[in-house]
């Protein structure tokens, strides 16, 4: 069985190929590469969400890193991602492994590896480590010491007091404010209650216990999977709704009114209130499948802007090499200058929170404005099935893919920088390119009007033949 890293370490259905044997291979192939790299000195730290058997997997690891030479340090209970890539820099350790599986359904697990950065693993990171894998299946070869005693820590506090320290607190003394805050059963338990507590604002939470099922769920914070957020946000006289999927690095918001704010939307609200409201400077850096709102309000301000290939890992690389305010994906990551170069859910809720209180207006107000101010923009993503069979085709289309006009649109530049998007002549772009997790083909689409946005998907899905 080959076991690959994709865009967030290695993933699995539990009990199937997630197994403790293969968890040990992995967990050895790491503890390898640390070893060839020299980052043995400092330890290693151990996060986990509230998977099934998660705290077993958690042992098991620490055991195989011990066996290594490697000091391992474990959590005391489940942690957000974010809170487990912030220990690193906190600690000055040589980096962690997170057990998650994120978003993903029940019935998977996953294991990630952060660096000594505190973000996520880049491409020559993980291809190392790729190579142990399969160096470690051939030779069989897993060193494991039986440990009594872990060294433990909780580093929530002290997370929580450093995200004081981003955030602009003295906001959250200027009005009262009622929030309807859901974890998705996941390791953002109690998260937001704790950073709102010793301030006006009010914080409820739904959800708010360990279910390893997700309640029946996915615990992604996408508008299907919060209808229940938004029912009693509308009907219940909350000023917001914040979500976090099942390790807190992907975030969700609902307006007042119930709507559900996209992440492109948020990305561009907060952007906006980082220059307007808290005078920020810097770049801008986004994955080449999120909103273009961002290059028009960068384009106002004569901010550098950042295209990066899919994926936070490239997005934390542009933040740890250049000054960049805000980095973020349309997938629901985001991180700010002074930050983790991880995205962070929790984060990205209290912005939101903070930039309302600034402003001392409704959300649904505050969009109305930066949309009047900039231009509208309506983005979508198809996410379209594909067979391993047909895959390598579609994608030989999309590679050979070229056209003057795409819906009558002329085609004014093309960018192979991860899949193929074409820029159209009155701002519009699409962008074709395979899941690298999943056998899908994405199509993104951002454009002015949804008439427009449909002629442009038919016309792709059509020469794509899918």
């Amino acid at each position: 069985m080959a076991i690959e890293f994709g865009t967030d370490g290695w993933r699995a259905v539990i009990a199937d190929e997630f197994t403790f044997d293969n968890f040990k291979i992995v967990v050895q192939a790491i503890a390898n590469y640390l070893n060839n790299n020299d980052k043995t000195d400092r330890g290693i730290f151990i996060g986990y969400d509230n998977r099934f058997l998660t705290e077993e997997f958690a042992q098991t690891a620490a055991e195989v890193l011990e066996g290594n030479g490697i000091e391992a340090i474990i959590a005391k209970e489940a942690l957000p991602t974010p809170v487990t890539a912030f220990t690193i820099q906190e600690e000055e350790l040589d980096g962690a492994l997170m057990l998650t599986a994120s978003h993903n359904p029940a019935q998977y697990h996953g294991i990630k590896f952060i660096p000594e950065y505190a973000g996520p693993a880049l491409p020559e990171i993980t291809d190392q480590i790729e190579e142990e894998v399969a160096r470690v299946q051939k030779t069989n070869e897993i060193n494991i010491k039986k440990l009594d005693n872990i060294k433990e820590i909780d580093p929530r506090a002290i997370y929580l007091d450093n995200l004081r320290e981003v955030i602009d607190f003295s906001q959250f003394e200027t009005g009262k404010l009622k929030i309807l805050a859901d974890p998705m059963y996941g390791a953002g338990l109690g998260y937001l209650t704790d950073i709102f507590s010793t301030t006006r604002i009010d914080t409820e939470e739904i959800n708010n216990y360990r279910d390893p099922l997700f309640g029946g769920g996915m615990p992604e914070p996408t508008e299907a999977e919060l209808t229940q957020l938004i029912n009693k946000v509308k009907t219940e006289d909350y000023n917001i709704g914040l979500a976090l999927d099942g390790d807190a690095d992907r975030f969700g918001i609902i307006t007042e009114e119930g709507e559900y704010l996209s992440p492109n939307q948020v990305l561009f609200l907060l952007l906006d209130h980082l220059l307007e409201d808290r005078g920020m400077t810097g770049g801008v850096a986004r994955t080449v499948a999120t909103t273009h709102m961002l290059d028009r309000i960068a384009r106002k301000h004569d901010l550098d802007v950042y295209e990066t290939p899919v994926g936070f890992k490239y997005i934390g690389n542009k933040m740890l090499k250049n000054d960049v305010i805000i980095g973020g994906e349309e997938s629901g990551g985001l991180s700010i200058k002074g930050h983790i170069p991880e995205k962070d859910g929790l984060l990205a809720c209290v912005l939101i929170v903070e930039m309302i209180m600034s402003r001392g207006k409704r959300l649904s107000k505050i969009i109305q404005e930066v949309e009047e101010k900039y231009g509208k923009l309506i983005s979508e993503r198809l996410d379209i099935e594909c067979s391993p069979e047909q895959k390598p085709e579609v994608v030989k289309r999309i590679e050979e893919f070229d056209a003057e006009k795409i819906a009558e649109q002329k085609v004014i530049e093309r960018i192979t920088k991860d899949g193929m998007k074409f820029i159209l002549e009155d701002g519009s772009w699409c962008l074709m390119r395979p899941s690298g997790t999943e056998p899908l083909i994405r199509i993104y689409v951002e454009t002015s009007n949804h008439s427009l946005m449909s002629k442009i998907q038919s016309d792709v899905r059509e020469r794509l033949k899918i």
